[in-house]
């Protein structure tokens, strides 16, 4: 069977360190909603509320977590002795298409290996992505005060992410971060786009601004209507991704790190100024 085109290789996988927290691995659907399942009602029939200035919608997996490089070497390893692709060509591959369930990833990847087969890998990767990589990752150095500010600032903080709903909570509440967010959207409630107009739905009035890392993630938020995309670029071993990357994909606004996100947020939702009165001429006065 043919293997994607061949990349640069990048670095190995890294080893167990013995500091690994036990995580459960979540009996879920994940991912493969997006490809197979129908559109469906959210998890919760929450009635439309009013808030005090907008709503930020955070991507989990590369937006909050730093989890993007341990993810993508256990993907790597996974399509490797799946499908025998060399694990540093699997890992970029992944990073590639990051952002779209991972049993679409490799329909795209490996359009002609059995269905079942891709099924049984990604349930793989989903059960190792919890052991080996949600086991160790952590929020990225910013996020614990940005969410602070954001919620003295009075902005509205939810979750949309395609991991299980149960695995981003405990994820959140293991590192002390639950608590800012109004919701949290998984996989079972449906696709990112889904989430979006749901929190639309949920949140009329306001300004709704998604935070994502990935194309995807881009083009989600620019598909639904009054939803404004907002980007962190990556830079990983063997990968990266500018701010003019996820620019040119729809972003409003992209950075390496969250730090200034609001005065972005100030900057996107303020009133529109009186125009500046025109400046007097410096020449001659007329007699």
């Amino acid at each position: 069977m043919p293997t994607p085109p061949p990349t640069p290789p990048g670095p190995e996988a890294p080893g167990p360190t013995g500091d690994e927290v036990p995580l459960p691995v979540v009996a879920a659907t994940s991912h493969f909603a997006e490809v197979s399942r129908p559109a469906g009602p959210p998890r919760l029939a929450a009635p439309p509320r009013s808030v005090e200035r907008g709503v930020v919608v955070f991507d989990l997996d590369g937006t909050i977590l730093d989890d993007m490089d341990l993810i993508s070497h256990v993907a790597g390893d996974v399509m490797e002795q799946a499908f025998g692709t060399p694990a540093a060509e699997g890992r970029v591959h992944y990073l590639a298409t990051t952002g779209m369930p991972f049993e679409a990833q490799l329909a795209q990847l490996y359009p002609t290996a059995p269905a079942a087969l891709r099924a049984s890998t990604a349930r793989t990767f989903h059960q190792r992505k919890v052991t080996e990589a949600y086991a160790k990752a952590k929020p990225f150095p910013e996020i614990p005060k940005l969410l602070k500010r954001l919620g003295q600032e009075d902005w509205t903080m939810a979750i949309s992410t395609g991991a299980e709903t149960e695995m981003a909570d405990l994820l959140l509440e293991r590192e002390g971060l639950r608590f800012w967010f109004e919701e949290v959207l998984g996989s079972a409630e449906g696709t990112k786009r889904e989430h979006l107009a749901e929190y639309r739905r949920r949140f009329p009035g306001v300004p709704v601004f998604l935070v994502g890392d990935s194309r995807f993630d881009m083009e989600a938020a620019h598909s639904v209507e009054g939803v404004r995309a907002l980007g962190r670029a990556s830079h990983v071993p063997g990968w990266s991704l500018a701010p003019t990357d996820l620019e040119q994909w729809g972003a409003v606004w992209a950075d390496y790190q969250l730090g200034g996100l609001p005065e972005v947020l100030d900057r996107l939702t303020a009133p529109d100024r009186a125009p500046a009165r025109p400046k007097r001429s410096k020449g001659r006065r007329a007699r």
